[in-house]
């Protein structure tokens, strides 16, 4: 099961952080492709979904209990979170952090064109530096990173053994008589 979970957790956190790479350089940090981050992340995410259904089908005989396939998913979203995480570190270190800071000035420019007034532009500017401080610790980056993309791997895990614990869904590779 541990060798199912690392190795569609790690393609599926490969598939997030490189697909968010590719967004960001493409169309930048922009509040409005945030709709496409959470995209990539239930595509990537849907490896859970592959992976519980490759355990059932391949390994369990066609069926798979309703825990199984829990447990089976929340280990592929916590490896898909914890590879995501290190990649994302690996990109942002690689970058200088750059990311970052255009995180930090899209919220400012968002407030100005908003009509915050100058001290409210103060307030928000002190509170995004202590952000930036705080990405300087490396376990506050990984565990910001991590929880981004494993709520969406919960969910994923929990519609997939729900879905895979009954052998009637999608069934295939199995010798169990479907009729």
């Amino acid at each position: 099961m541990l060798r199912l979970a690392l190795m569609f957790g790690g393609v599926a956190g490969g598939f997030v952080a490189a697909a968010t790479v590719v967004k960001i350089a493409l169309f930048g940090v922009q509040p409005d492709n945030m709709l496409a981050g959470y995209l990539i992340m239930v595509v990537g995410m849907s490896l859970i979904f592959l992976g519980v259904k490759h355990d059932r089908d391949r390994v369990q005989g066609g069926d798979i209990a309703f825990g199984r396939a829990m447990v089976l998913g929340l280990l592929i979203a916590g490896c898909g979170g914890l590879f995501y995480a290190l990649l994302w570190d690996v990109y942002l270190a690689a970058t200088d952090y750059v990311v970052i800071d255009a995180y930090v000035e899209m919220y400012l420019e968002q407030a100005r064109e908003a009509g915050a007034s100058s001290r409210e532009l103060e307030a928000l500017s002190a509170q995004q530096q202590e952000i930036i401080e705080s990405y300087g610790n490396p376990l506050f980056r990984l565990a910001i990173a991590f929880s981004e993309v494993v709520p969406v791997g919960l969910l994923m895990a929990l519609v997939s053994a729900a879905l895979l614990s009954n052998w009637n869904f999608l069934p295939g590779g199995s010798s169990r008589d479907a009729s």
